[in-house]
């Protein structure tokens, strides 16, 4: 799609780029489709926001913004904001690379460019995405971190109220031992307790701030990265500027969290799917999570059981794939670090 604009448009996009100063000639047109991440990162565009906003008040404390400057930029950067969750923004391909320069396209085109160019003095796009994946994992983890505590909190509240429910304990799919239905889905609690000690250790690790960490080697601005970090929520920095810069292994560990956890859930489902049917009858999935068989009237199938279980395979090979993507990577920033987007979304709770 965006090739077919620029050769319509005849546009050089190469000149008219973030990067594009040293440029006097375009870009072949399938390039410029092939470098664009916007239909993935345009997820960050909140957390793009917010990183702007606390970049340009920290300029202005550094005196290279004016009041009026950093007050217009705020301003701009937040009317552009509410074009995004109005859902009228509007992405132009060939020109919109990523989400960083279609917010400061738009920031340009509300408040002039000769202000709005200002936003992005001192600092590299390198740091941007990492502080944006951050902030936007962050607040994912934070929301299933909820989540979690909800299904534990249910299942402690059903294995009490249900403590004098007996049934077979097994070995090898054979009755075994007499068990109480509520030790059962305590074993699974504490699984899943065990998996929210894991997430609050591992959102600890995400939430640190790599922003003035520069293009790989810091800023020579003297923005002050504490006031930063703490307008950003985050808990402390990232003292390295290169590994700030260049690390996804927060990414990867996200994923490895997230594949233990629908390893749990893989076993929970398979375990109350036996216990569904006709042979074992231990429990009747509501009619509100179940569907039936077109031919079979007598059919009621754990659909969303098994649903739940396939979705884990998916959480195995997106982290798979990831620990391909980066195991080769030199230690320094390059596009291949861009093609993350779809891994780093997979981790949505929205994006389901």
């Amino acid at each position: 799609m965006a090739s077919e604009q620029i050769r319509a448009s005849g546009n050089k996009p190469g000149e008219n780029m973030l990067w594009g100063g040293r440029f006097t000639g375009g870009l072949d047109p399938l390039m410029v489709s092939y470098n664009e991440s916007i239909y993935y990162d345009r997820a960050f565009h909140t957390q793009d926001i917010l990183g702007s906003i606390a970049w340009a008040r920290a300029n202005h404390k550094a005196g290279i913004l004016t009041a009026s400057e950093f007050s217009a930029i705020e301003s701009g950067l937040k009317k552009v904001e509410e074009e995004w969750v109005a859902g009228t923004f509007k992405i132009i391909p060939g020109v919109d690379e990523d989400i960083h320069t279609a917010n400061e396209r738009r920031l340009g085109e509300i408040i002039g460019k000769e202000i709005g160019g200002k936003l992005h003095t001192g600092r590299s796009r390198n740091e941007q995405v990492a502080t944006d994946m951050r902030l936007w994992l962050r607040d994912e983890l934070r929301t299933i971190e909820g989540y979690l505590v909800d299904f534990l909190k249910v299942t402690a509240a059903r294995a009490e109220q249900e403590i004098d429910l007996i049934m077979p304990g097994y070995t090898h799919l054979q009755r075994a031992q007499p068990i109480r239905w509520s030790h059962w889905m305590l074993s699974y609690g504490m699984a899943f307790a065990s998996d929210l000690e894991r997430l609050r250790e591992v959102i600890a690790r995400v939430n640190l701030s790599p922003l003035g960490a520069g293009a790989l080697a810091g800023n020579c601005f003297g923005v002050d990265r504490d006031a930063m970090a703490k307008e950003l929520g985050f808990e402390g920095l990232l003292w390295n500027s290169m590994a700030a810069v260049s690390s996804r292994d927060f990414v990867l560990e996200a994923m490895q969290w997230g594949s233990m956890l629908m390893t749990h859930m893989s076993r929970w489902s398979e375990d109350l799917i036996i216990y569904g049917t006709g042979e074992f009858s231990f429990i009747r999935l509501a009619d509100a999570y179940s569907t039936g068989s077109s031919l079979m009237p007598q059919k009621k199938n754990s659909d969303s059981l098994e649903l739940l279980r396939g979705k884990a395979g998916r959480a195995f090979g997106q982290m798979a794939g990831l620990s391909m993507t980066i195991k080769g990577l030199p230690r320094f920033v390059n596009s291949t670090s861009s093609t993350l987007g779809p891994f780093i979304r997979s981790a949505s709770v929205r994006a389901r």
